[in-house]
């Protein structure tokens, strides 16, 4: 080999090792990236640990507690909020979602705003979403424990308005919308329909014009939700992921850490196939010339074996 030509080697090595270097100095910028802003968005909330009286339900709590097994099922609520200037604002989506790595499946369901139930904490029987105007996340988890009978393990706290640009980061949602309607001067056809940040606001905010009432508008925000998951769990690229990250920053709040994070997106990513949603029966109920969702005991112990059934 003549000298030119291990000279071009020498080069091309050096070359390659700087180009190397460089992408990993980039990708543990990246990182550091993430992990400052998940330490942001961290938020432990302290409310007592919950505890169920359905004796089946503890012993599983308690088992886990204490095994290694790293993929364990989990409850996650998510709570997505207008807040207002000067207002604390209302947690006007609430979505429970229980995932089960070992059935690769999640179950979600809504709970509807209106619900009228105990205000853990707050003394009085209200609506389900003024626990949060009341006593913010802690007495909204606590309250929504106790409706269900059911530890909630992660919250998830989303400004409406974060959300849409977090939809505009993942390039959209597709939707299929069962009826045409007009709602704040846009019109949304029937039919499968691809949708921005701010349309898929608009769009799962409507109400009153949908014949099935805040039930019709649960259906549009878990549709909503559930893309955006279908999204996220497709992320591979580093850079996508600190860009959303850095792009919700001021608009979430979660007690989720920085290594649980990665290990949702390493481990349990994978491990998930199939989302499967069911809905809360009740009857609407004017009491006290307020109206209210109303949930029998029967359908709130259904929902609780279901979630129950999906966690073991």
């Amino acid at each position: 080999m003549n000298r030119r030509v291990k000279r071009v080697l020498a080069w091309s090595g050096i070359a390659a090792g700087v180009l190397i270097l460089a992408a990993c100095g980039y990708l543990y910028y990246l990182y550091n990236s993430a992990k400052h802003t998940a330490a942001k968005i961290y938020e432990a909330p302290a409310k007592p640990v919950y505890v169920s009286k359905d004796p089946d339900v503890q012993k599983r709590v308690d088992t886990e507690a204490k095994t290694p097994d790293r993929l364990k099922p989990f409850t996650v609520l998510a709570l997505g909020v207008d807040q207002r200037p000067h207002d604390t604002g209302r947690s006007d989506t609430i979505i429970l979602m229980a995932v089960n790595p070992a059935k690769k499946s999640i179950l979600m369901f809504n709970i509807p705003r209106d619900t009228r139930t105990d205000i853990v904490g707050h003394g009085t029987v209200d609506k389900i979403n003024h626990a949060y105007a009341f006593g913010g996340v802690n007495m909204s988890i606590q309250t929504i424990e106790r409706f269900l009978d059911y530890p909630v393990d992660y919250y998830i706290k989303v400004n409406m308005e974060g959300f849409a640009r977090l939809i505009d980061l993942i390039g959209g949602v597709e939707v299929d919308n069962p009826f045409a309607f007009n709602y704040e001067q846009h019109t949304f056809a029937k039919g499968h329909l691809t949708l921005n940040g701010d349309e898929a606001l608009l769009y799962s905010r409507m109400r009153y014009d949908d014949p099935r009432g805040d039930l019709g508008r649960n259906a549009r925000q878990r549709d909503i939700l559930e893309e955006v998951m279908k999204h996220a769990m497709n992320l591979t690229n580093v850079t996508k992921i600190d860009s959303m990250l850095s792009e919700v920053g001021d608009s979430v709040k979660t007690n989720i850490t920085f290594d649980e994070m990665k290990q949702f997106l390493t481990d349990y990513r994978p491990a998930i196939g199939s989302i499967d949603t069911v809905e809360i029966q009740g009857k609407g109920q004017t009491i006290g010339g307020i109206w209210y969702y109303i949930v029998s005991d029967a359908e709130r112990s259904r929902i609780h074996n279901l979630l129950k059934n999906q966690m073991q």
